[in-house]
């Protein structure tokens, strides 16, 4: 086990270039198991989560290369079923991305139920839907079988919710279905765009890219190819709410502003400001950190929903930079009922907070924290609670960062690299 230990109060300066989009890489790590013939790709995230995709994919039969640093080559020439660690499938989330493509390139999988972060009922009904409509036979006794022995069939798919992860499934089950395949309600989250761009230079043909509904022309066959993954646009933010607590100024290289939209209009409301310049993005010293209230001077609110709209993953971040910016704001996450549970670390630090239920709070600043003992929960919380830290007066210690560690790279050199106190230890 290993912690951060944080002195808190130092402005971010500098430049700082974020990894691949942690979300698009397990898709498209998943998808290369389509195709017999090698496939590049740039910019792979070196995370945990990353590193446990491999190797199930690895145990799959697929042979995987490090070429340099953040370039892989993937080959699936030889595939097989295989006993899937269950120890590792229970580390992600993403392990259910395995059976779209083992489906379609099979016929056959037995895999343990997947993990991930602890935020509370994930359901993997979805998926099964999906699945099952193009004729795959699926079953659960402890784990889940997917049988396709008769190869997918196209089909008219409406997801009954629009799940980032069962709308990969689909579309990469879909990729060699039989006939043309329609996905309705699907998700169009950048890396959803990502995995359909990647597939047809593949050889698939998709349409449709980046709305919610998806046309699909299955293919015989895919063949190999190159694409790099495209910039964690969590990660940007996560630094840009760093820079701003701490009341500092940075650029970000090859940001990947096109995603940004909403993002930045829901920040906006909490009093925080970037500029451009070309493909990077500029964080200023000077913030306003001024809560936008509504029409008549009423308590806004932020509330995630599916894309384009604002992201759950950033709702940690988001929260965090609200306990800086001065008036009151309402979050609502109706997603996941766990989300909103890191606050109490918030509170301990000084952070004027109201969890009116588990779904939402109520936040007052701004408000001077003080350094803590805290523990990371997940993912994203664990990285809100880092920018907490940095913003606070004195020292914090953050244990469990190997949740943090499954969705940023180094985020600890990054962080220094810019100014920050940071420092990475073993318990």
């Amino acid at each position: 086990m290993e912690k951060f230990i944080i002195e808190g109060g130092y402005p971010l300066h500098g430049e700082v270039t974020p990894a691949g989009n942690k979300n698009a890489a397990l898709p498209l790590l998943a998808a290369c198991l389509l195709t017999q013939e090698p496939v590049i790709l740039h910019n792979v995230p070196e995370i945990k989560d990353v590193q446990a995709m491999r190797s199930l994919l690895e145990s799959l039969g697929v042979e995987i290369t490090t070429l340099s640093p953040n370039t892989w080559k993937v080959q699936a020439a030889d595939v097989r079923p295989a006993d899937l660690d269950p120890d590792i499938c229970r580390k992600i989330r993403a392990s259910i991305l395995l059976a779209g493509p083992m489906s379609a390139r099979s016929g056959e999988l037995l895999l343990p139920p997947p993990g991930g972060d602890v935020i509370g009922r994930r359901r993997v009904d979805t998926h099964l839907l999906a699945l099952r409509k193009l004729g795959a036979d699926v079953s659960y006794d402890r784990s889940f079988k997917f049988s396709a022995p008769r190869g997918l069939t196209g089909a008219d798919i409406l997801m009954d919710e629009a799940s980032v992860t069962a709308t990969e499934n689909a579309i990469m089950a879909c990729a060699m279905a039989k006939g043309v395949s329609t996905i309705r309600n699907a998700a169009s989250e950048p890396h959803i765009q990502e995995l359909c761009q990647f597939l047809n230079v593949l050889g698939a043909k998709i349409d449709n890219i980046g709305s919610n509904t998806l046309c699909v022309q299955g293919v015989d066959r895919l063949h190999g190819g190159e694409f790099t993954i495209g910039p964690d646009y969590l990660e940007v933010v996560s630094f840009i709410g760093a820079a701003v607590v701490t009341h500092g100024s940075i650029r970000i290289r090859n940001a990947g502003r096109q995603y940004l939209d909403m993002i930045r209009l829901v920040f906006g409301r909490l009093g925080v400001v970037w500029d451009y310049d070309g493909e990077d993005l500029v964080v200023p010293e000077e913030q306003p950190l001024e809560i936008e209230s509504d029409l008549g001077g009423m308590i806004p609110e932020i509330s995630v929903m599916p894309w384009p709209s604002f992201p759950t993953d950033l709702m940690s971040i988001a929260i965090v930079v609200a306990t800086q910016s001065k008036g009151s704001i309402l979050f609502h996450d109706w997603m996941y009922p766990s989300r909103m549970f890191f606050t109490d670390k918030l509170v301990g630090m000084g952070a004027h907070i109201v969890l009116c239920d588990p779904h939402r709070c109520i936040v007052q600043g701004p408000s001077q924290l003080g350094g803590e003992k805290m523990e990371s929960p997940d993912i994203r919380a664990g990285m809100a609670l880092v920018l907490a830290a940095l913003s606070a007066r004195g020292p914090s210690t953050i244990r469990n960062i190997g949740q943090i560690d499954r969705g940023y790279e180094q985020v600890d050199l990054k962080l220094a690299s810019l100014g920050a106190h940071i420092e990475r230890m073993k318990e």
